[in-house]
């Protein structure tokens, strides 16, 4: 499901930034729809969506280069407004009349603008003067017909130049980022005040819109979705659910890696308390037993993937004729900014697919999630009526505590791992931690050490205690958890799961470590 007709939408044309995720995000925060296309989308194409306003993203080329990505022409024929930002203002320079050169200095960091033309709606309410962040070695020199200075910075004399009369603003500097502290505002004066765009994107709005999509989609037929416990799948169920009701069959494979209670909690929430027609499969053992002896984190991944993918073909077959598979596929999943080198937009992520589920699967899909971000997931959960617990746990990985148990897996060492990662749960819930942490969890390590437990001597295993904040996954820091809570967790850990004598806390950044240690 795309929502290509939407009221009111900001296009951005991605080339090859890195912050063209956060572009999109800055907009869907002004309660307006963004969408991202590639940087060589026909005007013809963008003209049919009917945005109220195109913003041209960064990127690491120079415009004056031999393949330099450029967009269609026409797009400045469109009558609607266009912000340029960074990369951005070399395009307007190249298409109406500027020029772009090599700078002496770049421009790299914080820096200061000051901002000439007060009248310049993107500053409306704006102090005079203004952190920004820039990230260039080419600068403006001459600019485009037509346009006039609004704002300066030491090294750049046109940071910001406006075309007035045609509603076009390019911008040296990066408002998307968090390191230009009024970028918020800047974004919603254009969105707003320069685009004329509402608050239509909301929560409720979608809502109602996926399941009318949902329903013209499907029609009569049978809807399959995998359904793990985490957020994503969740919300799909939900939200299928709502829309569709007993045309959907969710199945939820135990594994025997699972959290602590996470059968009893999703087949409660799912089965009992939405009354969804819910499938278990309890195949804890099978897997477990084709684990046995592997200590290899690739081989075991794989065993488990394709353990999964036996398990889910034989419960489909079990449920009866279903024409659809349903994923909780995100935004993020499906666009995916790269180097301009290569493709910078509408990249599939390969591995995405459900467990990498066989062809022979003859399924379509439904991807009710497709156009959201994870924050905008859990918003649509919370409106679904989904518990707070689970619309707002922290991300947990596909194989499960396989990663989180290093060694050969046996049902010892799991049960070891889970009552650890529990007292870790539970600890961070009662500091008031976990929802404000990306992760947090434990870690069984291959290691014995030997201590002391009253007045003998012990020869056991260790817990790693590991906490990281990160806003998409892709890099992390460690959290500066306080240390009354870390002796508690180390206490609780050391006296209530047998076979731990000692406790140790990953302060690990990625990179160079992975948040997962497997």
């Amino acid at each position: 499901m795309v929502f290509d007709a939407m009221p009111e939408q900001i296009v951005i044309l991605d080339f090859g930034s890195q912050y063209t995720q956060v572009i999109a995000r800055r907009i869907r925060e002004c309660s307006v729809y963004s969408t991202i296309l590639r940087y060589d989308t026909p005007a013809k194409e963008i003209a049919a969506l009917n945005p109220s306003g195109i913003i041209l993203s960064g990127g690491p080329s120079s415009v004056y280069a031999d393949d330099a990505p450029l967009p269609d022409k026409q797009i400045f024929k469109l009558g609607v407004p266009i912000l340029g930002v960074c990369y951005g203002v070399q395009l307007f320079a190249h298409f109406l009349g500027g020029k772009v050169e090599k700078g002496q200095k770049r421009e790299y960091g914080k820096g200061a603008l000051s901002v000439l033309d007060a009248a310049c709606p993107l500053f409306a309410g704006l102090p005079a003067s203004l952190q920004v962040w820039n990230s260039h070695g080419d600068k403006l020199t001459r600019q485009p017909k037509g346009f006039s200075v609004v704002a300066k910075t030491e090294n750049s004399d046109y940071a910001v130049i406006e075309d007035r009369s045609r509603r076009f603003i390019g911008l040296q500097f990066h408002p998307e980022v968090a390191h230009t502290p009024h970028g918020r505002e800047i974004i919603a004066n254009f969105v707003h005040g320069v685009c004329g765009c509402g608050r239509t994107w909301t929560m409720r709005n979608y809502l109602e819109q996926a399941v009318e999509q949902i329903r013209a989609q499907v029609g009569k037929e049978h809807v399959i979705l995998g359904l793990s416990g985490g957020v994503d799948s969740s919300v799909a169920a939900a939200l299928l659910h709502r829309a569709i009701g007993d045309q959907l069959t969710c199945i939820f494979v135990n594994n025997g890696l699972l959290r602590s209670h996470e059968a009893e909690v999703v087949q409660e929430v799912f089965g009992r308390n939405f009354k969804i027609k819910l499938e278990y499969e309890d195949a804890s053992e099978l897997f477990l037993s084709r684990l046995k002896g592997v200590t290899d984190p690739e081989r075991k991944r794989k065993i488990i993937g394709r353990s999964f993918i036996e398990v889910f073909e034989s419960a489909t077959r079990r449920v009866g004729k279903a024409k659809f598979l349903a994923q909780g596929t995100l935004y993020p999943d499906v666009i995916e900014s790269v180097p301009i080198a290569g493709n910078p937009a509408a990249l599939i992520k390969s591995h995405h697919n459900v467990g990498g589920l066989p062809k022979r699967m003859r399924f379509k899909l439904v991807e009710p999630l497709r156009c959201l971000f994870k924050d905008e997931v859990r918003a649509l959960g919370l409106e679904l009526g989904l518990p707070h617990e689970i619309v707002h746990r922290q991300p947990f990985p596909g194989p499960g505590l396989a990663v989180r148990c290093l060694g050969e897996l046996t049902p010892r060492k799991l049960d070891i791992v889970r009552a650890a990662d529990s007292i870790v749960v539970e600890e961070m819930k009662a500091a008031g931690l976990y929802y404000k942490t990306w992760q947090s969890f434990a870690v069984l390590l291959p290691v014995k050490s030997v201590g002391v437990m009253g007045d003998e001597r012990t020869y056991d295993e260790t817990i790693c205690i590991r906490a990281v904040e990160s806003q998409d996954g892709m890099t992390a820091d460690w959290v500066r958890l306080p240390y009354d809570l870390l002796e508690k967790l180390a206490t609780r850990i050391v006296n209530e799961v047998k076979g731990v004598n000692r406790c140790v806390f990953d302060i690990t950044s990625k990179p160079p470590g992975t948040i997962e240690w497997e």
